[in-house]
């Protein structure tokens, strides 16, 4: 064998070496493919349902909505954020207002937020402090809700919470936060945390509901098909 009959030989072991390699790779790749497909779940993810949550599907619109806010600043903005969303609605989409169910929640520091005037009247000094809000036009405490005035001087663009529930929406309220605050007033009141509480609790805002956790009710909403809209 001469030698340009050697240097061909060995450009034909090379050449089935290299193919033999890619022929493995391509098995390795189908193996792996299989493997995926056959370890997939068969079914999509079916969220396990508790009663706690069972309020969230206790709707008649057709589209969904969970307006989350943890600050002072976000708790008043979700009141323009609702009133958005149900006015683009009825205006820009030829529907109407009762075609959306929105949800606005109450956590964190814009908890207080969820109780009436009668709360705000007794307590508000530690409310205020609490979200750290002071009346814009006095620099006081606020002594009634502030979402009880209708005004556009303040990030809820004078929208009300009972213009807003008379429009359909819902608000949900941390009990978590509830109980914290509850014992913020305690100790500035020399009053008792439970009873505190148990008083708050019994004086939240019209079509507004105690949540376990506000984060929890989040969460659980989108396994109800809410859009998330998070206001601050």
């Amino acid at each position: 064998m001469n030698e340009q009959d050697k240097a061909l030989q060995g450009r034909r072991r090379w050449l089935l070496g290299s193919l033999g390699a890619v022929a493995a790779g391509a098995a390795v790749v189908s193996a792996s493919s299989n493997a995926a497909q056959s370890s997939a779940p068969t079914a999509g993810f079916v969220p396990v349902k508790h009663a706690q949550d069972a309020w969230l599907n206790e709707v008649t619109g057709g589209h969904r909505a969970f307006l989350d806010s943890a600050s002072t600043e976000g708790g008043l903005t979700a009141m323009h954020y609702a009133n958005n969303l149900l006015s683009v609605q009825a205006e820009d989409y030829a529907g109407s207002e009762s075609d959306f169910s929105v949800v606005v929640c109450f956590r964190h520091v814009s908890t207080p937020l969820g109780f009436n005037d009668a709360m705000w009247a007794k307590y508000g000094t530690s409310l205020s402090a609490f979200m750290s809000f002071n009346d814009p036009k006095t620099d006081q405490a606020f002594m009634v809700n502030p979402l009880s005035m209708s005004r556009s001087d303040m990030a809820n663009r004078g929208r009300t919470l009972t213009e807003m529930a008379g429009r359909g929406v819902q608000f949900a309220i941390c009990n978590r936060a509830t109980r914290g605050i509850s014992g913020m007033i305690a100790r500035a009141t020399g009053g008792d945390a439970n009873a505190v509480y148990e008083e708050l609790v019994g004086n939240i805002a019209e079509n507004a509901r105690m949540v376990p956790a506000g984060v929890m009710a989040l969460t659980r909403s989108q396994e109800y098909g809410y859009s998330l809209l998070y206001s601050g």
